[in-house]
């Protein structure tokens, strides 16, 4: 964490704000939208299931080259997403 501004007690603050705001989700299915690195397909089953419009990554290229499309599902770079908004 040597990048953060925050100190630890900070981030565990931040965190705890964030998490009391969000909804768990349970999966009952697994889309596999078979991307290069397997590791990276539990973030689309999770957009997906939660009813999420964009996945933020800096992994674009990994995440665009899945298998399995939603076409209701943006794929979008930080820098992407704060200018679309």
């Amino acid at each position: 964490m040597d990048k953060s501004s925050l100190n630890k007690q900070e981030r565990r603050d931040l965190l705890d704000s964030f998490l009391s705001v969000c909804d768990w989700i349970k999966i009952y299915y697994l889309w596999r939208p078979n991307l290069p690195d397997e590791a990276d397909n539990h973030l689309v089953e999770l957009a997906i299931a939660g009813g999420a419009s964009c996945i933020i990554t800096q992994n674009l290229k990994d995440l665009n080259q899945g298998q399995l499309h939603f076409p209701n599902l943006k794929i979008l770079s930080p820098q992407q997403f704060l200018k679309s908004i």
